[in-house]
């Protein structure tokens, strides 16, 4: 099960006007993740990147039965949702945070906000899409309300069919996101700089 075991930089979240969640993928680390930050335009942001037990958010693929990617699943929805509330108790309101993650953190990440759909500041997903090996559409509640969403794809990619990624996307949408798609030939598996740029121009630069 997933402790709260959280990397911060940027501003100390009791002087800070919005938070960044960063979500690593598997295999990596909360420090890899965060080092993003250093490239994004988030002045007044506390930023926050979890570690994931054993560096893994569930154990299988996204793709497998949601069964058997618990309890680590259920643990690592738990874990932001204690994030979240600690944020609006620090007087952080949810349109103000704002969620990032690259592969299983970018499944996760998307999962989380599928399942508690409100006003974010803006969520950003590299190569990812929802959890089960099915979209179970019944999880799934709320109202982005125009919430910016980034969501970033290389076609082919080992790991995360397009297909479920452009179903994730309709979703989103359906859920009045205001979603931006974009799909990159032969990327592989990895964060492009054009993505960053996306993202920076998409999401923090109409702050």
């Amino acid at each position: 099960m997933h402790s709260k075991n959280i990397i911060t930089s940027g501003k100390p979240v009791s002087e800070a006007s919005k938070a960044l969640i960063m979500l690593h993928g598997r295999n990596s680390t909360a420090d890899d993740i965060i080092s993003l930050s250093h490239y994004l335009i988030i002045e007044d942001f506390t930023v926050m990147a979890p570690q994931a037990i054993n560096r893994s958010w569930y154990p299988y693929s996204f793709l497998s039965p949601p069964e058997q990617n618990e309890p680590w699943l259920t643990s690592a929805l738990d874990l932001l949702s204690i994030i979240v509330k600690e944020l609006n108790e620090q007087k952080i309101s949810s349109d103000n945070i704002f969620f990032l993650g690259f592969s299983q953190g970018a499944c996760l990440t998307l999962e989380f906000a599928a399942r508690n759909a409100v006003k974010y500041g803006g969520i950003s997903a590299f190569t990812g899409g929802l959890i089960g090996d099915k979209i179970y559409r019944e999880n799934y509640k709320g109202d982005f309300e125009q919430t910016p969403v980034f969501v970033g794809t290389s076609d082919p990619d080992p790991h995360v069919p397009l297909e479920r990624v452009q179903a994730t996307a309709g979703i989103l949408k359906q859920m009045n996101a205001n979603l931006s798609l974009k799909i990159y030939q032969n990327l592989g598996h990895k964060i492009s700089q054009d993505e960053i740029n996306e993202i920076n121009s998409f999401i923090f630069s109409k702050l």
